[in-house]
């Protein structure tokens, strides 16, 4: 948000709103605004570039005597200048090459030694007396562009007021001394009314102290005059309630388009704005003032599109293939769900985001309609998005205009319109409004807000008082009753923030001045805040892990459709962003697993042949939602291992195997101990992760019988549209099923002193035999014939089938047992496995080894 210093000066002034708003100088201003306002982006120093321009009078204009397009102009400045040849009158030669430079006007003229103001902060141009053809020319006489005021460079500027010759120009313009102060936008992303000088010029009253009074024309009960001139037929229909609070419109007649005033160009010009002509220039205007946009259309234009007797206005959504060229020329087909402008057969405008081309008011234009209007600002900030129009009523609508103010803008615009444009009202006004009668009726858009001194001065840490806090909230026209202690404010009608009561602290605070608040901690209870036990888990998940050796990594929660369908998955299951941060993010991932797959390639090209990563994050999948119709976030946790190693390094037996060992020890550390199961991953499971496994190399995980995950390696397609290794496996756990399962409970068991003894069984089994069976059935053998004195785990050493169509394979583990009494005899050992041969052949039908 720009704002002029010397502008805001000019408006208390003309309006007796406040007193001056920097008596300190900008410096101080600047720091106040940063202090209590909104970070300062930059302060730019205005009247600089114009320094030694003066204005001056074309006494006479007569041809040059060598060249066809240049006149020789004498020029009075009422003596001003200093060190420049004159005739006997006193009087300037200077050549110009300008066609619309004659005797009698007023101009801008750049004496030599000046610097042309279009040049300051780029290859500076600074002037002197030369011939031009033959002709002495003291400096020049400037265009528009020149004077860094606009982009016209066809003529001089021509000052359309009566003004002395020798008057500087930067000090009648106000451009002398004047600063731009560019305010952080997001800073007043809760405060639309900041975004019109009257909003940031009562709050740098407010912050100063001092006390600020709209103008009067800026009230809830303004009004239009009636019609004064033959009328102009005009029905306007708003189809969009939920989304058009208000939209109010009038028709106005024999309007004269022009160039605007030299002032309006130049404030517009110095914002930022470029000027147009008198009627957009107005709107523009008064959108900067009052934080309100507007717009206009040619009456003729509108009524010509319906060919009717009637302009004719309608607020609807886009009919199915509708399109319209916008005022910048850019053609669009508006979404579904856009906020359009439109005859009754053809779309003129994006209510709230920018005009149409077909409607512009231009030099042939003689009769208009005025628009003020509010709209729904997230549809706004959607439309916005959707098309990449980011205009200045985009800035402001999507911020939340109050819709209270309608009126009073439409009204003030009129007024000038009749007075500089010689318009004549020509239609009643139309003010359709969409807001509760209750809103109207209390002239706030909120109820009172309730509050007390105590309430207030506690969570500032402050002891204003009663008094205190009714006149900082009255400098900026809140309405504060006091009884006792209990304050009731009402907020002024452009507030829109204004709701609870931390409002009312926040409004407190920052006009008082956080930094004179007392910097003391507010006391409070010792006790530790609750753990949460998620983000615990969370972090527990990713310790161990990382002393397993794996490479913990953070990725966008977004894909490119292309890598959902390298993994099987559809891009229609996923969420799209209609505004992604590039083109390779267009979709909500269904599952992590995706994304650690991109990441194996480069880092095998950066000489890393073997590794395991990982990630702890969200998916998303389209339709599955929760009871309150948002979209439902998985936690999960994602582990690939690769290797790409040659030679001895090379991995032995299957890489579905290392995830395991991986998986394993992250459940041991989580003291999972017990109900882990490993069942063949089916074909028919409808998971996202099925897309990716092979289904005959890959498990599903469960807990006491809850699918947690899966585990397994990957299908061919995947791992060559991926480039990823051979040897490569992995696993995707659901955080939140594991969360029902972990015991924060340490387990501990203590090391025996006597030594530990190790001897391996070796089953031949049936191929259709799992390896958790056996496993299980050999842990339970030992775990009936351990005592409350012994210590056992069992671990795999080998699984081997010599030919892949055998009817039987062999199955080896190693039982590591000690007792804390004594130490074992191998014969104890023998026999312990021993009775697990016995077991292992009744139940399963394995034989010894």
């Amino acid at each position: 948000m720009k704002i002029s210093v010397n502008y805001l000066r000019k408006l208390n002034h003309l309006y007796g709103c406040a007193a001056d708003i920097a008596p300190n100088g900008v410096d101080d201003l600047a720091t106040k605004i940063g202090a209590q306002l909104g970070a300062i982006e930059e302060v730019i120093n205005v009247g600089s570039k114009y320094q030694g321009v003066i204005i001056a009078k074309i006494v006479s204009c007569g041809d040059h005597p060598d060249a066809d397009r240049l006149h020789v102009c004498m020029v009075d400045d009422g003596g001003k200048a200093q060190n420049v040849e004159r005739n006997e009158q006193g009087l300037v030669q200077v050549v110009c090459g300008a066609p619309n430079a004659r005797e009698g006007i007023l101009v801008a003229w750049l004496p030599p030694g000046s610097t042309v103001p279009e040049s300051v902060g780029k290859d500076p141009f600074v002037l002197e007396a030369r011939a031009l053809r033959g002709v002495i020319s003291n400096g020049m006489l400037a265009s528009p562009k020149e004077l860094a005021l606009g982009d016209s460079h066809e003529g001089i500027l021509e000052i359309d007021q009566e003004v002395a010759p020798g008057t500087d120009f930067a000090e009648y313009f106000g451009l002398k001394d004047d600063y731009v102060l560019d305010i952080e936008n997001k800073m007043f992303t809760h405060r639309p009314d900041c975004f019109g000088f009257l909003g940031v010029s009562r709050e740098l009253a407010g912050i100063q102290g001092l006390p600020f009074k709209s103008p009067e024309w800026y009230n809830l009960t303004a009004e239009v005059p009636a019609i004064e001139a033959e009328p102009l037929a005009l029905e306007v229909r708003n189809e969009l309630p939920e989304l058009v609070p208000r939209f109010t419109t009038i028709a106005m007649r024999d309007v004269t388009v022009k160039p605007s005033p030299l002032w309006l160009q130049v404030e517009l010009t110095k914002l930022g704005l470029r000027s147009i002509n008198n009627i957009v220039d107005y709107t523009n205007f008064f959108m900067l003032e009052t934080g309100q946009p507007l717009h206009a259309y040619d009456y003729d234009k509108v009524k010509a599109l319906d060919g009717g007797d009637k302009a004719t206005i309608v607020v609807r959504k886009p009919r199915d293939g509708e399109k319209i060229t916008l005022l910048n020329g850019k053609e669009i087909e508006p979404r579904a769900e856009a906020i359009m402008i439109a005859t009754e057969t053809t779309a003129i405008g994006v209510g709230g985001v920018m005009g149409g081309l077909d409607t512009e008011v231009d030099d042939t234009t003689k009769n208009i309609i005025i628009e003020v209007a509010n709209f729904n600002m997230y549809s706004i900030r959607r439309t916005s998005m959707a098309h990449g129009l980011f205009t200045d009523a985009v800035t402001r609508f999507n911020k939340g205009q109050s819709p209270l103010q309608n009126k009073a803008v439409l009204a003030k615009i009129v007024d000038e319109i009749r007075r500089y444009a010689d318009g004549k009202v020509a239609s009643d006004l139309i003010d359709i409004v969409n807001v509760d009668e209750e809103v109207l009726q209390r002239g706030s858009l909120h109820a009172p807000v309730q509050t007390t001194i105590k309430f207030v001065n506690e969570r500032l840490g402050s002891s204003l008082s009663a008094e205190d806090m009714r006149l900082l909230l009255s400098n900026v026209e809140f309405d504060v009753g006091v009884e006792g202690d209990a304050l009731t404010v009402k907020a002024p009608f452009w507030r829109t923030d204004i709701e609870i009561q931390e409002d009312i602290v926040e409004e407190v605070g920052r006009l008082y001045g956080f930094d004179r608040l007392p910097l003391e901690l507010p006391l409070r209870p010792m006790t530790p805040a609750a753990k949460n036990p998620a983000v615990e888990l969370k972090q527990r998940i990713r310790d161990g892990l990382s002393v397993a050796g794996a490479n913990e990594v953070l990725a966008y929660s977004f894909v490119h459709g292309n890598l959902l369908q390298k993994v099987g998955q559809r891009n229609e299951d996923s969420y799209q962003l209609s505004n992604a941060l590039s083109p390779d993010l267009q979709y909500y991932r269904q599952s992590l697993m995706p994304s650690l797959f991109e990441r194996v390639m480069p880092n095998i090209k950066a000489g890393y042949d073997s590794f395991a990563l990982f990630e702890i994050g969200k998916a998303h999948v389209k339709g599955q939602v929760s009871d309150d119709g948002l979209p439902l976030e998985f936690e999960r946790v994602a582990l690939i291992f690769a290797s790409d190693a040659k030679g001895d390094n090379a991995k032995q037996g299957a890489a579905y195997y290392q995830a395991k060992t991986y998986l394993n020890g992250l459940l041991r550390d989580l003291h999972v101990t017990a109900g882990v199961r490993y069942e063949p991953l089916s074909s028919n499971d409808n998971d996202v992760a099925t897309t990716y496994f092979e289904a005959g190399r890959s498990a599903t995980v469960s807990i006491n019988g809850q699918v947690v995950g899966r585990i397994g390696e990957f299908r061919a397609t995947v791992r060559k549209a991926l480039k990823l290794p051979a040897y490569s496996s992995g696993f995707e756990l659901s955080i939140t099923a594991l969360q029902s399962y972990i015991s924060s409970e340490p387990l501990y068991t203590a090391l025996s002193r006597f030594p530990k003894v190790e001897q391996d069984i070796s089953l031949k089994v049936a191929t259709d035999v799992t390896y958790a069976q056996v496993y299980e059935l050999v842990q339970s053998s030992i775990a009936a014939q351990a005592d409350n004195n012994t210590s056992f785990s069992i671990t795999p050493v080998d699984i081997y089938q010599r030919h892949a169509g055998d009817s039987h394979k062999h199955i080896t583990l190693r039982l590591t047992v000690s007792n804390y009494d004594k130490t074992l005899r191998d014969t104890e050992v023998a026999a312990m496995l021993d009775n697990v041969a016995s077991v292992a052949a009744a139940n399963l039908g394995a034989e010894r080894i």
